[in-house]
């Protein structure tokens, strides 16, 4: 543990966009010059919960900067001109947003919407010839999903979805040590995702926004999870679904549901997805040579984890600050993160979230 690698190591972040990087051919940190490249000029739609998250995260970016906003709420775009510094040039409604196609001041539009209006508000961001970040569930089905990845590539935009995880240095290397055959073969993952829903009016609960239940909003971690973690695309699912409170969780709206995935290799995953339980926020990966635990494991953070060689020590810096600038830097030069985030990787997960709603009507093993 005292060695001068780990020492280095623990000087250097190699994670895409922190604010101050290191070089680690000193015993001592210096900073590198300020960056200098080109900047990713943002407009937010969505100016809710998650969007003042992301709006705050983006105040730490080298690489992007928010420059728009998109609302239906006149009060919120007013607010946030303030907060911001947002030119009145660069504020939109649902109405007219289409109109971006006339402003060279925005890259890219983060839709931050409900679900439910992913579809369109990315296949309108495209026609308007702008690169579109959809947040995660990238739509309420994968007909949907693929309907807009098909526009992102008529429009020649890139459609990149919001995935913050495959961004955090702990996580980052988890993967890194799979792919490195350090856990051996890998052979069971566990995700556990969940927590209990407040406030039964808000849209998450409503099928025509949100697509579902706790399987659209949080379970999808487990999916992405298992994926990243074992490295492989599953064959199958089976599912069970269990309803306790059916006034607030409505038909259409899931509650809790276990469920189970098949892999080419053999490997299994075991997962839950709930709005009914607390502390439900764990990655366990089992190979034939180690392991890997996460808890909590897809919160804002900071996360936490071990393998069989010890604690992962990884810095923490704010998920969507690190997002943010590693978008920058696959839209201006190419770059592909480990796992990647464009709209494929979304459908993948839209598919699996199809057949394991299936899977859990009717009782029988989904193929997919």
């Amino acid at each position: 543990m005292g060695s001068r690698r780990n020492f280095i190591e623990k000087l250097t972040i190699s994670a895409v966009g922190l604010p101050l990087l290191y070089r680690p051919t000193s015993l001592f940190a210096e900073s590198v010059k300020p960056y200098e490249g080109p900047v990713l000029k943002v407009a937010i739609m969505g100016l809710g919960s998650y969007g003042t998250r992301v709006a705050e995260a983006m105040q730490s970016c080298q690489r992007a900067k928010l420059v728009g906003v998109i609302s239906g709420t006149p009060s919120k775009v007013v607010d946030w001109q303030a907060k911001y510094n947002i030119p009145k040039k660069n504020c939109y409604d649902y109405g007219n947003f289409g109109a971006i196609k006339d402003n060279p001041d925005i890259d890219a539009v983060y839709v931050i919407t409900p679900n439910g209006l992913h579809h369109d508000h990315a296949i309108g961001v495209a026609k308007a010839g702008k690169h579109v970040i959809c947040e995660k569930p990238m739509a309420v089905n994968a007909m949907e999903a693929q309907e807009m990845v098909d526009a992102c590539k008529a429009a020649n935009v890139k459609l990149l979805i919001g995935y913050r995880m495959h961004f955090e240095p702990k996580t980052v290397e988890v993967i890194r040590m799979r792919k490195e055959g350090e856990f051996g073969k890998p052979k069971f993952f566990q995700g556990q995702s969940g927590f209990v829903i407040g406030d039964p009016t808000q849209w998450r609960l409503n099928k025509a926004l949100s697509g579902g239940g706790a399987m659209m909003d949080i379970g999808i971690y487990s999916i992405n999870g298992a994926r990243y973690m074992l490295g492989e695309e599953p064959i199958w699912v089976t599912a069970q679904e269990t309803k306790t409170d059916p006034v607030k969780f409505k038909e259409g709206i899931d509650e809790t549901i276990q469920f189970q995935m098949g892999f080419p290799s053999g490997a299994v995953a075991s997962c839950l997805s709930t709005y009914a339980m607390n502390y439900l926020d764990r990655f366990y990966l089992v190979g034939e040579n180690g392991f890997a635990e996460m808890q909590p494991s897809t919160g804002y953070g900071p996360i936490k984890g071990r393998t069989h060689k010890g604690e992962l020590d990884q810095p923490h810096t704010t998920h969507q600050t690190l997002q943010m600038d590693g978008i920058a830097g696959i839209i201006f030069e190419n770059k592909s993160p480990i796992v990647p985030i464009d709209g494929e990787e979304g459908v993948k997960d839209m598919k699996i979230v199809d057949a394991i709603f299936l899977a859990a009507k009717t009782g029988k093993r989904v193929d997919l």
